[in-house]
């Protein structure tokens, strides 16, 4: 006696999740995840959630490409909505009623121009100049001081600690009346300093530096100034 196989014509199914085969009977839900529909066992329905698959038939389907155009599209709507508001908010003209009731004088005849017809020189902002010394030891005494004020003594101290106390040569400028030359010389280096006695805010500021001595005039190197332990100068006897 022969034997015959028997088959069911329910196909057989797995789960995309565990991959068991469903027993008969056994229903299976289908999910979506990346675009690809998926079989999912009541098991395994949490793991499928956790894992980004959503249940088919709880979104609308939408196509991709569209749904960036579309939040694109979106977004140029809300920056030029922002921007329309911005410029009205700039650009707003008052109402009638909250305009000015005063009424309008006639605009003041320009400045270039007189009564007579004749072009007046324009008015200038006058400039502020500070008193120069008149004298040479004035000029230089102003200058010490305001070198002491400032932040530069104490490079003058940093040096000293390591090659001793300086040289210091205060002299006249040649080129401009109301600046003071200030050159601190070490047998190893040199700064020059310049202080311009005429600023409205009088400052000194570094106007040149070296490594040799030779770089110096006779007259820099000729001192009439001292500093001491701080840096601080003061003018010789």
């Amino acid at each position: 006696m022969s034997t015959k196989s028997i088959s069911t014509s329910i196909p057989h199914s797995a789960c995309d999740v565990c991959g068991r085969t469903l027993l008969r009977g056994e229903r299976a839900d289908v999910y979506l995840s990346g675009g690809s529909r998926r079989s999912v066992c009541e098991l395994c329905v949490s793991r499928a959630v956790h894992g980004g698959w959503v249940r088919e038939g709880t979104v609308p389907e939408y196509d991709e490409d569209d749904s960036r155009v579309d939040r694109r599209r979106s977004l140029l709507s809300r920056l030029r909505s922002r921007r329309d508001s911005l410029d009205g908010g700039e650009h707003e003209r008052p109402s009638e009623n909250e305009r000015d009731p005063s009424p309008r004088t006639a605009p003041a005849a320009p400045d270039s121009v007189s009564r007579g017809g004749r072009a007046a020189e324009p008015t200038r902002e006058p400039r502020h100049v500070r008193a120069v010394p008149s004298t040479a030891e004035h000029k230089f005494a102003s200058a010490v001081e305001l070198f002491n004020s400032s932040e530069h003594p104490r490079t003058v101290a940093g040096v000293a600690r390591s090659l001793g106390m300086p040289g210091v040569a205060v002299r006249a400028s040649e080129l401009r009346a109301s600046v003071v030359s200030v050159v601190v010389s070490w047998e190893l280096c040199w700064y020059r300093y310049e202080a311009d006695l005429s600023d409205e805010v009088p400052s000194v500021r570094v106007a040149g530096q070296g490594y040799e001595l030779d770089e110096l005039t006779a007259q820099e190197r000729q001192a009439n100034a001292t500093a001491d332990e701080r840096g601080r100068l003061s003018l010789s006897a």
